[in-house]
């Protein structure tokens, strides 16, 4: 999908196409206001001025994604705003809406089953499609299909995608990155040596900074670069592992399937804090903030049709060290309220002296609901939550925290 956060709410703010937005961090008081609208006005009447600014911005919080106007800026996913408010401070910030983003991921792939039902969901905003069998689906090398498909999920979404048609997942990904936004880039296998082989290493998905670093200190810059050299020399130099499936990328190789169905190994919720919170002093407002990620993650867990058993909590620290707690227990649950008292017990266990930039709860060892052991133990008695509500606050009494 084409800038996903970012389309998504140009839905909901047409005024703003065009114009350079980047989404990310919390929701903040000058978006609550900006809602407060007259009767009868929508979202889409509030004028361009009454957005905030980015140069306005104050805090710690990172880039989720931009709009391309944006991005011709040199502002980026994963970029700190206060560092993006130095290239774009004319930029218009919206806070993160994850509930909205995870409606419209779910409708843009219930559009691509439709139309071709073998299909790898690979996150929020990216998908695998094997078309073999697809009726009239190699047409063009696939090139109608993709067009089919670029319009439906236009018509069901008002979203924009771009696609990539080759041999294999690992070719596809790249040609998905040729023709942004609304493109669609076809690679044959004849094409490896003219479209492949010119492009810079990191355009490999699985070749990162550090392998990329060492690459160019061996003066190997390119993916043709990467295919000259011997499989026995990469090996000798990145191990038997990376090296050769260094090779066997490099010369356009990947036999991995599309696979339709892959179990989850946990669900979990973090969020990162526009300003360190204290135990003590911030109690109530983490305490508010713990309560949501329990149950968002219990939500998550029931919509998908999951349990588990494992549940435990992260905490990153002012020095931006990280600490993880988890606890199993004996049955399966998605309740948010047992996964409140769980989690609660697991902050007893890790110092809280040092101010928090970042929290989150996690929950592992799942299963279906359907297979799980002890399902019932998902949903307890109202007597046994009252029980569970109350162990929960003594828990984080205890912990000097929420």
């Amino acid at each position: 999908m084409d800038a996903f956060y970012a389309s998504v709410e140009l839905l909901r703010y047409p005024q703003l196409k065009g114009l350079p937005v980047v989404i990310g961090g919390g929701r903040r008081k000058v978006d609550e206001a900006i809602r407060d609208l007259p009767e009868g006005a929508t979202l889409a009447d509030i004028p361009i001025e009454a957005f905030p600014l980015l140069k306005d911005y104050a805090g710690r919080g990172v880039i989720t994604t931009a709009t391309y106007p944006a991005r011709q800026f040199g502002v980026g996913s994963a970029m700190g705003l206060m560092k993006a408010a130095k290239l774009c401070p004319q930029a218009i910030i919206l806070p993160v809406d994850f509930d909205e983003y995870r409606r419209f991921s779910r409708r843009f792939k219930q559009v691509i089953t439709e139309i071709a039902p073998v299909m790898e969901d690979r996150g929020v905003d990216e998908v695998y499609i094997d078309f073999t069998d697809v009726p009239g689906g190699q047409r063009e090398g696939g090139r109608v299909l993709a067009r089919l498909i670029q319009k439906a999920i236009f018509d069901a979404t008002g979203l924009t995608c771009s696609i990539g048609v080759a041999p294999n997942k690992l070719l596809a990904k790249m040609a998905s990155e040729f023709d942004k936004p609304n493109g669609i880039s076809v690679v044959f296998e004849d094409d490896l040596q003219s479209r492949i082989w010119p492009l810079p290493c990191r355009k490999v998905n699985g070749i990162g900074p550090k392998a990329d670093e060492k690459l160019q200190r061996h003066e190997i810059r390119t993916i043709g670069e990467l295919a000259a050299r011997d499989r026995e020399w990469l090996v000798a130099n990145f191990g038997k592992a990376s090296g050769a499936w260094m090779h066997e990328v490099a010369w356009g190789r990947d036999s991995r399937p599309v696979v339709t169905e892959s179990e989850p190994v946990s669900m979990s919720r973090e969020t990162t804090f526009d300003r360190d919170l204290q135990a003590v002093r911030d109690r109530a407002e983490l305490g508010a903030i713990f309560t949501h990620l329990c149950e968002k993650v219990a939500e998550d867990l029931q919509r998908k049709g999951y349990v588990g058993k494992t549940i435990g909590i992260k905490l990153r620290y002012d020095d931006f060290k990280i600490a993880t707690r988890d606890q199993t227990i004996d049955h399966f649950t998605a309740d948010a309220k047992a996964i409140r008292q769980i989690a609660g017990r697991c902050l007893k266990r890790v110092p809280l002296e040092r101010p928090l930039r970042l929290l989150g709860v996690r929950v592992g060892a799942l299963a279906k609901v359907g297979h799980a052991a002890t399902v019932a133990a998902d949903q307890p008695k109202a007597g046994s939550r009252r029980r569970v509500a109350e162990e929960a606050g003594s828990a984080a009494q205890t912990a000097s925290l929420f």
